[in-house]
């Protein structure tokens, strides 16, 4: 899937349709997630809507539903676009 034309808006609805899914995968009501993860319920419902969350509040709920490993791999293998980030990154 290519997300070249992609807003920040798109990726953030993205995020939180995983976000529930994991959620709704585990069985957890949203207020179960929000009492667990110290996110307050009304966040996360806009988050679920909307995509709008804080980073802190994103990965405790990651935290809370066992994939914030995901979050950790993020970036560990670097991803070049051009032969010139090739060659910066090696001085």
């Amino acid at each position: 899937m290519d997300y070249l034309w992609d807003t920040p808006s798109d990726v953030a609805k993205r995020l939180a349709t995983k976000i529930r899914d994991i959620r709704k995968r585990k069985k957890i009501t949203q207020k179960e997630l929000a009492g667990r993860s110290n996110v307050s319920y009304a966040t996360l419902r806009k988050f679920e809507k909307t995509g709008q969350i804080s980073l802190e509040s994103f990965i405790k709920l990651t935290m809370e539903l066992g994939v914030v490993n995901e979050l950790n791999e993020l970036f560990t293998e670097p991803v070049y676009n051009s032969i010139e980030e090739v060659i910066n990154a090696n001085k």
